[in-house]
């Protein structure tokens, strides 16, 4: 006991003189969070891959701490979720990444929340995956400035119709505008200008870039040294060319802090938010994985394990540490509000812990404890051991049932369940109390809602991509303009002002809208092959209401006029083709009166 308090007292001084160094520099130090998209523990030169050469990044690994068994979901949202709200996704709603759970829920409490409360400018540039309509936009949720795509990638159905990762229309501050160049350069490029713009006050930067989430484009310069290696089919000469680019960016960005007298007390992090996709077979056959096994969605290590590496030099956060303690994406919020000297509200509910300590002492050491993994494609909750992973130490227990030794078994291929039958008694015990806990929550049981009639948005755009139901997912623009079908057709509103609305259901998106039994005029960048479908009749249900109406050769949407209440509802919206009936591809509200 003795020693745990001389551990803990050690911590907290450790911490106090760091608060105190910057201090005595002027400010608050300043934070700069870079999320990668689907670069897997493996897709960076550091950590031994013999191909991929990322010589920025490298040289930032030598001079930075790592958390060498650092986890997240394996997956974009719930990872995302979590970073910003300290809360494992089954606590704070956002397990899946379509269905309706990729949006947090109305009035939850961010990292940048928490910072601008704190006297911190924020910034976002990249991608937010955490609701595209009011109340959960990022100028919603605590950021000064948003530069973002919208949905999970750039270019998907709910994005701007056309988006390609070059000269693309993003938005900022939610107003739709025309960029010139590839979609990291610009999204660091418009960091680098907020930075700039608001670096005599304390600020966050929050870029989380879309790179290198397929598809996987990016110039030839950056992929042709990689061609050689494509015969396998696992690894891709655009991923490691998307990576090499996001390396790039990287070094120029780290220039640019130095010649803005930035660096020393700036807290800067590199991470990713899950593992590979496309730079690793699963079966570890091909490609690198850094030793593990397991791709993005999946529970095995390299699913989730990632890289994390921070700087902070006015804080004696530096030196080329390795940290093997067992952290997390809920750590990294309490962790920064401590770093940064304020305190997490108590109406902020957080599931992670502080590792403040294991950053600023080589030798600290937390409590014993156990991570817990959750996440399910649907909107449902995750099940309560299926697709799970429970962590502790070097522990892990995949779907209640197999029990790996990560250090001594980093490929997971020897199940020790039946070797350590109270361990994993434990485990599943540990693993239900959190789930029952997590029952308890209302983000456990309510759905994130689109609000209507707010002045904060006139008009709220919602796609197939988004809609809750039964059938499988549709998130590309090519399946829309292919004709795909399936059932999701259900959204969840809340009505804050009572009134009549228009409700229109569209095949095509606005910004390159068409017949509904036709096809656009213009095809941009020419992307898609457009394809017709054929439906008689669009039909919505709402507030006990339910209205149909044919479909003319000519209409590009069906358009509706609801009376509806203040309070919250389910839109059912459907195309009826004879027998059969399947989801509205893109709907969009507002109120029939301007306000």
């Amino acid at each position: 006991m003795t020693r745990l308090l001389l551990t803990a007292l050690l911590s907290l001084l450790a911490a106090y003189s760091s608060l105190l160094h910057a201090a005595a520099a002027g400010k608050q130090p300043n934070v700069i969070l870079i999320l990668t998209d689907d670069q897997g523990i493996g897709d960076i030169g550091c950590h031994g891959n013999p191909w991929l050469k990322t010589p920025h990044l490298d040289t930032f690994y030598e001079e930075s701490i790592r958390l060498t068994d650092f986890h997240v979901s394996p997956l974009c949202t719930p990872t995302r979720a979590a970073i910003m709200t300290g809360r494992y996704p089954i606590n704070n709603g956002t397990w899946a990444t379509f269905k309706g759970r990729d949006a947090l829920l109305e009035g939850t409490k961010t990292m940048a929340d928490l910072f601008k409360k704190n006297g911190y400018t924020t910034g976002l540039f990249g991608k937010w995956h955490l609701g595209d309509n009011y109340p959960v936009r990022p100028t919603d949720s605590g950021f000064d400035v948003a530069v973002h795509h919208l949905a999970g990638g750039v270019g998907e159905l709910s994005d701007y119709w056309g988006n390609s990762y070059f000269d693309d229309v993003y938005y900022v501050n939610n107003e739709a505008k025309q960029f010139e160049g590839y979609c990291t350069d610009v999204f660091f490029e418009e960091a680098m200008k907020f930075i700039k713009k608001n670096k005599n006050k304390p600020f966050f930067a929050y870029i989380p870039t879309n790179a290198p989430h397929d598809p996987l484009i990016v110039a030839e310069k950056y992929a042709a040294p990689y061609r050689h290696l494509e015969g396998d089919k696992i690894i891709s000469a655009e991923l490691y060319g998307m990576i090499a680019n996001i390396d790039e960016n990287f070094g120029k960005f780290r220039t640019f802090l130095k010649k803005e007298k930035l660096e020393n007390n700036t807290i800067l992090i590199f991470m990713s938010d899950n593992g590979s996709r496309f730079g690793y077979a699963p079966d570890g056959s091909l490609g690198f994985n850094a030793g593990f096994r397991g791709i993005k969605g999946n529970n095995l290590e390299g699913g989730h394990r990632v890289p994390f590496f921070i700087q902070w030099p006015d804080g004696k956060i530096e030196g080329g540490k390795d940290i093997e303690e067992l952290a997390a994406h809920v750590d990294l919020l309490p962790t920064l509000a401590k770093l940064c000297g304020f305190a997490v509200p108590q109406e902020m509910p957080i599931d992670g812990v502080d590792v403040s300590s294991l950053l600023l002492q080589e030798n600290a050491k937390l409590p014993k404890r156990t991570v817990f993994l959750h996440n399910n494609q649907d909107w449902r909750p995750p099940h309560e051991t299926q697709g799970s992973a429970v962590m502790s130490g070097d522990w892990r227990l995949i779907n209640g049932q197999k029990l790996f030794d990560i250090r001594q078994d980093p490929m997971q291929k020897k199940d020790l369940a039946a070797q350590y039958p109270e361990l994993v008694k434990q485990l599943r015990r540990e693993n239900r109390q959190f789930v029952q806990a997590s029952k308890q929550n209302p983000e456990y049981k309510e759905l994130p809602v689109n609000v209507i009639g707010n002045p904060a948005q006139h008009e709220i755009k919602l796609t197939i991509q988004h809609a809750i139901g039964e059938g499988g997912g549709i998130w590309k623009p090519e399946q829309v303009s292919a004709g795909m079908k399936n059932s999701n057709n259900k959204h969840a509103l809340r009505i804050d002002r009572a009134g009549e609305y228009v409700i229109e259901l569209r095949r095509w998106p606005k910004e390159c809208t068409g017949p509904i039994l036709g096809v656009p005029e213009k095809n941009p960048k020419d992307l898609y092959d457009y394809q017709t479908i054929n439906p008689d009749k669009a039909r919505i249900q709402i507030a006990n209401q339910i209205l149909e109406s044919e479909i003319g050769p000519h209409d590009e949407a069906v358009v509706f006029r609801v009376r509806l209440e203040t309070g919250k509802t389910i839109l059912t919206n459907d195309f009826i083709e004879g027998k059969k009936q399947y989801g509205v591809y893109y709907t969009y509200i507002r109120p029939a009166k301007n306000p």
